[in-house]
């Protein structure tokens, strides 16, 4: 043990577990900054809590070590909002948050009301560190939570407003548990029995396909995934958050699946007569509210959690264990047999077919472009290493869709489901990654959420690169007021899906970024080769269609 105060400590401590960026906005912990300064820790404020939470979402996502953000106790309420995202995409973050001192709580604290019990819905482990002794052995808590079985955020609360309490000397022992420095800190085996029986029935299917989600991305499984896959001459569909683990044109790739899928992907679940679920929660969203597959077809699910086994399709084997090493067993003990040459014919011309039926648009030179022509030019330009960073609505359907991921190290970050969460993220995707190209992929009503962190990512030289599908809409709204209207819009109704004209890039240039504009198909690839040559935060203004819709994700 030595004496220091409970921000050296802290710094210490997150420097042994490998941490290189904290994001928050000031004032939390403030002897920490200073010995984080020292440490090389670089210190990220942000305009807002929600995406000093996002940016530690990104950061986990894209290395694997749990992000870490903080704010004083009232901007608690931000902060918890925050980690919903993290929450639901199974993200281990570290949050940390002021509160009211002891001695004026129950007493109307200015700003101050009582942020604990916003955090309970959305972290694994939420405590109080109500005193500078308890605080070693709850950070130690805090990594092994986040990292441990299926992973998620956790949340300290700190007492005072700026967690002043605890800033202290006293004697700290810095204990660095190496196991928990990354998710998953575990890769727990498989039973033989189950992988033996799984075997068994992928290999007496006809038309078995192979439904690979987030959980196969997060144990890094993706060649585990395409040996097992070939091996036994298995199409593969892919949710959103398991998309980059097959070359999207690999001959046995067919897509992503869902609500923000494409409906060849589906319709091959829909005919399969055995899914191997691979790491997929299966919820409503990645299954288009549980149409696909279809209910009462024979499945097998592989999850680390025993409790996601048979929640939304009852399974005939289940396969409790990391992803990897599941895999990995599988492919043992799977027997190749003569292959399906009429189902992958099938599956194969199923994905000919839409890739046919979106092939016009995504050759169109139409002004304003085509978001398929964008996803087009995107998925050519992208170096081997790129990493795209997707808000949810249309940017998640088109770039979900058609963007393909084919060249080894791309990678393919999505949000769970908050509009506005990847610009920010993406942000803490490219402290994370500093050397690799990061594009965030982002309509224009999401990209206005966070659009401040322009000057964060300036001022700190985050070079990370926008690109703003701006049709100047939150298109995928419209139908639902058509609706309300009855059909036909009136009166004000465009005004609450429609935006005015915004400058993006003199916004961005205002902020300290680069800002480009295009208007044309021909211009898209030379503002990319700009862009990624700028060494500095960029946004590249899009033009597109507001009548451009995707299709629907059945037939």
């Amino acid at each position: 043990m030595s004496t220091m105060n409970s921000g050296q400590f802290f710094a210490q401590t997150l420097k042994g577990y490998g941490t290189t960026h904290v994001f928050f906005v000031p004032s939390i912990f403030n002897s920490s900054q200073p010995a984080m300064d020292d440490l090389g820790i670089l210190p990220v404020t942000t305009h807002h809590e929600v995406a000093a939470a996002y940016m530690a979402d990104g950061y986990a996502r894209a290395s694997r070590r749990p992000g870490v953000c903080m704010a004083q106790g009232v901007g608690g309420a931000n902060l918890a909002a925050g980690l919903r995202e993290a929450f639901l995409s199974c993200t281990p973050v570290i949050a940390l948050s002021g509160s009211a001192h002891p001695d004026s709580r129950y007493r109307y604290l200015y700003q101050i009301i009582e942020g604990f019990p916003m955090f309970e819905p959305v972290t694994k482990f939420n405590a109080r560190v109500e005193k500078p002794s308890r605080l070693p052995d709850l950070l130690r808590q805090a990594y092994r939570v986040a990292t441990t079985g299926t992973p998620g955020p956790v949340h300290l609360e700190l007492p005072g407003r700026q967690g002043e309490v605890i800033e202290t000397e006293a004697d700290f022992q810095v204990i660095i548990e190496e196991q928990f420095k990354r998710a998953p800190a575990f890769r727990p085996a498989p039973d033989d029995s189950h992988v033996e029986a799984a075997a068994r029935l992928l290999a007496s299917a006809e038309r078995p396909v192979i439904l690979a989600g987030g959980g196969v991305t997060a144990s890094g499984a993706g060649a585990e995934l395409v040996a097992l896959a070939e091996k036994l001459s298995i199409p593969v569909v892919t949710t959103l958050t398991g998309k980059e683990t097959i070359p999207g044109n690999h001959p046995l790739s067919l897509g992503v699946v869902g609500t923000y899928g494409r409906w060849s992907a589906n319709q091959a679940l829909a005919e399969a007569d055995l899914v191997f679920i691979a790491g997929s929660r299966v919820g409503g969203h990645a299954t288009h509210n549980w149409r696909f597959p279809r209910p009462g077809v024979r499945t097998i699910q592989m999850d680390l959690d025993p409790a996601e086994i048979g929640r939304s399709y009852p399974a005939e084997v289940g396969i409790i264990g990391d992803a990897k090493m599941s895999l990995k067993r599988l492919i043992e003990a799977a027997k190749p047999g003569a292959g399906r040459p009429e189902w992958v014919q099938r599956a194969q011309s199923l994905r000919s077919e839409w890739w046919a039926s979106v092939a016009p648009y995504a050759n169109s030179d139409a002004v304003p472009l085509r978001p398929e022509r964008v996803c087009k030019e995107v998925s050519e330009f992208l170096p081997e290493d790129a990493v795209m960073v997707i808000d949810t609505g249309h940017a998640a359907i088109w770039s979900g869709t058609m963007v393909d991921l084919n060249k080894p190290g791309q990678r393919y970050i999505r949000c769970a489901g908050t509009l506005g969460w990847s610009f920010p993220a993406s942000i803490g995707v490219k402290c994370a990654l500093p050397n690799q190209p990061v594009l965030c992929f982002a309509g224009d009503g999401g990209f206005c959420y966070h659009i401040a962190e322009l000057e964060t990512a300036a001022r700190l030289g985050i070079n990370v690169v926008v690109l703003v599908n701006n049709n100047r809409a939150l298109s995928q709204t419209k139908k639902l007021f058509d609706g309300a209207y009855g059909g036909t819009q009136r009166g004000r109704a465009r005004d609450m899906w429609v935006f005015g004209e915004v400058d993006f890039p003199a916004v961005a240039e205002a902020m300290g970024c680069l800002g480009l504009k295009v208007e044309k198909p021909g211009e898209l690839k030379p503002a990319l080769e700009r862009a990624f040559s700028a060494n500095r935060p960029v946004v590249i203004d899009v033009k597109t269609d507001i009548e451009a819709f995707p299709q629907s994700p059945s037939r």
